[in-house]
Parts: C-alpha cells; sequence; structure tokens
C-alpha cells in the first residue's frame, strides 16, 4: 500500500479511501471524469421531476458501458435506482468482474447486493454524506471490492438540497417511511 493511500485512510479512520485530501486529485482524475457521466444522468432525473441519482458502469480501461438514473418516481418502480438503471441498460455480460460501478450517491443496501451478487471491481461514489448508515460499502470493501469515496461537493450538495426539499420522497427512496 503506497504511502499516499495510508495517509488517506488514516485521515478517513475507516472511511472508504477519498479523493478530498489534495494528494489524491492526481490520482483519481479518471474516476473524477467518470463520475460526470453519473452527475449528468442524476440531473436528466432531477429535470424529471424525480431523485438525482445517477449511475455508470465502466470497464477498466475506463470505457464507458452504460448509464442510467434513479426513476423510481418517474416509473412508479422502488427497484429502479440510479446503480439498477444503469446495470439494466448494460445489458447481457459475461461477467461484471472487470467493471466499474460509479454512482453519485453511496449505494443503498440493495444496490451493493446487486455489487456483490455480479461482482463489481470497483465502485466509484460521488459522496457518501447523505446516505444514512448503516453503509453498504464497508461491507463490499471486506469483500476485496474496491471502494473510493470522491467527495464531490456538487454531489453532496445536490443531495442534500433534494432531501430538504422532498423529505418524503427521500425516505421512501432508502426505504424509510417516516
Amino acid at each position: 500500500m503506497s504511502l499516499q493511500r495510508k495517509r488517506l485512510e488514516a485521515q478517513n479512520s475507516g472511511s472508504p479511501v477519498t479523493a478530498k485530501h489534495p494528494m489524491a486529485t492526481q490520482r483519481y482524475a479518471a474516476e473524477t471524469a467518470m463520475l460526470a457521466v453519473a452527475l449528468e444522468e442524476a440531473h436528466i432525473g432531477l429535470a424529471e421531476g424525480g431523485i438525482p441519482i445517477g449511475a455508470a458502469i465502466f470497464t477498466l480501461d475506463g470505457e464507458l458501458v452504460s448509464r442510467g438514473h434513479n426513476q423510481r418516481i418517474q416509473d412508479n418502480d422502488p427497484s429502479s435506482h440510479g446503480e439498477t438503471d444503469a446495470f439494466r441498460n448494460a445489458g447481457r455480460h459475461t461477467t461484471w468482474r472487470d467493471k466499474i460501478l460509479v454512482t453519485t450517491l453511496a449505494p443503498c443496501w440493495y444496490c451493493t447486493g446487486m455489487v456483490r451478487q455480479f461482482g463489481f471491481a470497483k465502485v466509484v461514489m460521488g459522496e457518501t454524506v447523505n446516505q444514512p448508515p448503516p453503509h453498504g460499502y464497508d461491507w463490499l470493501r471486506e469483500l476485496g471490492v474496491d471502494i473510493v469515496d470522491l467527495g464531490s461537493p456538487e454531489c453532496i450538495e445536490l443531495l442534500a438540497s433534494y432531501s430538504a426539499r422532498e423529505p418524503d420522497a427521500w425516505a421512501e427512496d432508502g426505504g424509510q417511511q417516516w
């Protein structure tokens, strides 16, 4: 493990490796570019009247496989999360072990299960602030999945402002009935 990564992990005290630290900016340039695709999808979902969570799937070489966004409200479908929409849009693949799931928000347990079942190699998260614990990414890390939290201020603000405006829809999306 590199000294930079050790410092990042120590700084985050058990949190996923994060790009918030200036030392990590160059290391996560590719992941940040991938996140831009997921953010575009989040904005599409918001413009459609839905929850602004976007996702994209890439190969380990950085080739875009698919993209999607949360459509639970638009489709009246509780299973239509951003990650599952991107997964469905990807079509069939003989393996997912060479794929990266990029999402604007830390995956919920439902989407974490998809990552586990299909064996994604890596999960890149735009943010972890607005996802209430417990966090499934800790479990994925224990299973050997490479976890990266980019700590994107844009992702944090997008979800925070949405959840403040639409607390009932936000709680329902996470399976939390108030």
